[in-house]
């Protein structure tokens, strides 16, 4: 098993990207996990149906969230979350591939295990692969807290069926999560595609020269992508091509 279950971004204010997302998506925050302050951090995970969307932003000077964003020269994208139900499958594959592990815990409470891997290794994003106690990837999920069904909205999104990183050189890109994730890479068109369970990660040309390896887009499953478009356009998140542009990330919505 390995579902996509979460994507986060990291953003210099949280409070305007948290009211986009409530006021374009149509998303109620569930948690705001008090555990990120050991990072300089404060965030606010939404509901996408039984997947998650997050955003954090630092509260103090010099903190790797506020590095990253001066690498990337303001709002991005920031993590891709997985989970699995053999997380030591892919710990092995890791070591193989010699991708180092930036961060890991276990909360024995719920027997959640966290294992986040070293973005210089992997490139683009931080990359996490995550195991919970009972493997249910429509079930509890300890960064969303104990009661996240209740923020479900699912009247404008429902879910996250893509995540886009991009890079000068995709297919290194590519090659390097695919050692970790264990996944054939399809090729459509430019973009080399990667198949998870419920989802796709999107490997693509960088969008102008001399961008770096970046988490650029996420693409949403939509019940009503018109009034998504439509609330975008009167807080001038709204792109000519029918995109969001929200927290320096691309938002392509499907039906």
């Amino acid at each position: 098993m390995l579902h996509l279950r979460q994507v986060c971004l990291v953003a210099r204010d949280l409070a305007p990207v948290e009211e986009d997302i409530a006021a374009i998506l149509g998303l109620s925050p569930a948690f705001r996990d008090p555990a990120v302050a050991k990072w300089g951090l404060e965030n606010a995970v939404f509901p996408v149906g039984t997947q998650f969307l997050e955003v954090v932003a630092p509260t103090a000077a010099d903190t790797p969230a506020g590095r990253f964003m001066d690498r990337r020269g303001g709002d991005a994208g920031y993590m891709v979350i997985l989970q699995t139900d053999d997380q030591a499958a892919y710990r092995a594959r890791a070591a193989a591939a010699q991708v180092r592990t930036a961060f890991e815990f276990t909360d024995a409470g719920d027997g959640y295990s966290c294992w986040q891997l070293h973005p210089r290794d992997t490139g683009a994003a931080f990359l996490e692969i995550d195991q919970q106690r009972g493997d249910d990837p429509t079930g509890g999920w300890h960064p969303a807290g104990p009661e996240w069904e209740a923020h479900k909205r699912t009247d404008r999104v429902t879910g996250v069926s893509a995540v886009t990183l991009t890079a000068a050189d995709p297919e290194a890109l590519a090659a390097r999560w695919q050692a970790v994730l264990d996944r054939p890479l399809v090729r459509r068109g430019d973009v080399l595609v990667l198949a998870l369970d419920n989802a796709e990660l999107h490997f693509a040309p960088a969008p102008t020269d001399g961008s770096g390896e970046e988490m650029t887009g996420i693409t949403f499953r939509a019940a009503d992508a018109g009034s998504v478009r439509a609330t975008a356009a009167g807080r001038d998140r709204a792109g000519p091509d029918g995109a969001v542009y929200l927290c320096g990330v691309r938002l392509e919505f499907e039906q």
